[in-house]
């Protein structure tokens, strides 16, 4: 069985989104995590080497987990549409690529992964969905509390960005296991 992407019913521009909207992405977010799961357990152990891989929630899974999406990263080139935005945001833009869908279909999978691993190890963690200023970098996206400062943790956004690290080439597939460790290290050990 060849690997499902994800196909959110919603845009993903979160500050257009009418907050209504977004409260429904947060639900249909945590209602399809399971599925999503399995999506990408499935994937992994079609690939050599990982056949024996499971979703067991421990951090030690995030090992092997992260060399294999290491190696399924891939780029496409961008398209005349994506460049003529990107030049209208930055000056002579050296950006000529972007993730694929399937790529970034496995970082949303994986942060949600990654979020369940975080959670189930550490239970002072929950669930929040940022609704104040749209000008918020997480607003209206699913995130982790519970960090020192009131730090949220965006498990899908950190996800994309390894991946971008990791198709520059910037970042090795240990840098999941090094995600999960840094910010078990700031948790907030103090009640709220």
């Amino acid at each position: 069985m060849a690997y499902r992407t994800i196909q959110p019913p919603f845009n993903l521009k979160f500050d257009q989104m009418p907050k209504k909207e977004l409260r429904e992405y947060y639900a249909w977010f945590q209602d399809i995590m399971p599925q999503r799961i399995d999506e990408l357990a499935s994937a992994v152990r079609l690939s050599p080497g990982f056949e024996t891989w499971r979703p067991d929630y421990k951090p030690d899974s995030l090992n092997a987990l992260g060399h294999w999406f290491a190696a399924q990263v891939q780029t496409r080139p961008l398209t005349t549409e994506e460049e003529e935005e990107f030049s209208a945001l930055v000056p002579n833009p050296r950006k000529t690529w972007e993730l694929t869908n399937r790529t970034l279909s496995l970082a949303m999978d994986l942060g949600m992964y990654l979020s369940q691993v975080l959670l189930r190890n550490h239970s002072s963690l929950q669930w929040d969905q940022p609704l104040g200023s749209k000008r918020f970098i997480d607003y209206g996206q699913p995130v982790l509390m519970g960090f020192v400062r009131k730090v949220p943790f965006n498990p899908v956004g950190m996800m994309v960005t390894f991946a971008y690290g990791l198709a520059r080439k910037t970042r090795t597939g240990k840098g999941l296991r090094e995600i999960y460790d840094i910010w078990s290290r700031m948790i907030d050990q103090k009640p709220s």
